[in-house]
This record gives C-alpha cells, structure tokens and sequence, in this order.
C-alpha cells in the first residue's frame, strides 16, 4: 500500500521581505517549495487561502498579521477543506511569521481531522526558522504525529532540492 500524501501550504505572493529588503515575489517562497515536495512525494497539493487577501503592501500585512496573532484568530479561508481521511502524511508548509505560522494555518489544522495521521512541517523564512511553529501544531493537533520540521530561507528558496531531499530522507517510512 502506497502512502497518500498531501502538500498543504500557505504562501505569500507579491511583496516580500528578501535579503534585507522588500521585493515582489510573482511566486511565494513556500508554494516553490510545496512544488518541489508535490514532484519528490508525488503528493495532492492543497493552497491554503485567506479568504479575504492580506493587503498587498509588505508593512500592512506584518501589522495585519500581528494583530490576528495578538487576537488569535482564526480567519475564514477561500476555499472548502479538503477531504484529509485518505491521506497518511501531510506535509505542512508556511512562511515564518511572528515566530509561528501565519493564522490561516492555524484555521487549516482546526478545521481538519488530523487525528492517527503525521504532519511534516516545512518553513520558509529569512533566518528566523522554525521559530515556535512545531510546538503549535503539537498543541493544535494533539492526535497527530508531528515529526521535525524543514527550515528553507525563502531567499534561496529556488536551489533548495538538495536541503528537501535529505530531509525527506531523514523522516521515517511509516
């Protein structure tokens, strides 16, 4: 029996902090890396979308962003939830955002039965890596296996097969 894997991913598109300085960014950093985990795993890919956009503007979406984390919120996202039942492992990417995921994220996990089944957290970010963001999804997915996550700076993100590739091999079988 062949594992079913899912690739759920939250990614920023448009302006983004880089090396230092904010550029537009046609394609998010995390969704390159989701696509390089769909063509290694063979996995469904799954967008997790807000479903009001965050603003476009780089230092709006970091206030907007704060200010959700602060009230813990749990924003609608676009689109229905896909059905996890038949999956084994899903595999979960985000930007690193206030030392954890983005809220919509946290709306994912809730929103799913992820009980009996193992979560891969994939990060991108600028040097601030995992931050706290494995401990939450321990703590939002209590039944869940969670196994060590992927730190990929978002930079660097386009020449980061090799980092993906050993991590894949690090995670067990089962």
């Amino acid at each position: 029996q062949t594992m079913k894997n899912l690739i759920a991913y939250f990614s920023r598109k448009g302006n983004n902090h880089v090396n230092g300085k904010i550029e537009f960014l046609p394609v998010g950093n995390t969704e390159v890396a989701a696509k390089k985990l769909q063509e290694m795993t063979g996995g469904d890919l799954f967008e997790i979308r807000r479903a009001e956009p965050y603003p476009e503007d780089y230092q709006a979406c970091v206030q907007e962003s704060v200010r959700e984390l602060k009230a813990a919120a749990r924003p609608a996202l676009a689109d229905d939830m896909p059905d996890v039942s038949g999956y084994d492992r899903i595999y979960l990417g985000y930007p690193s955002w206030c030392g954890t995921m983005p809220m919509p994220v946290f709306t994912f996990l809730a929103s799913c039965d992820l009980a009996g089944k193992t979560i891969c957290p994939f990060c991108t970010n600028e040097g601030s890596g995992l931050g706290h963001s494995v401990e939450d999804i321990k703590a939002a997915c209590p039944q869940a296996q969670v196994l060590p996550g992927l730190s990929l700076r978002g930079a660097t993100v386009a020449e980061s097969d090799g980092e993906i590739k050993a991590w894949l091999e690090t995670l067990p079988d089962g």
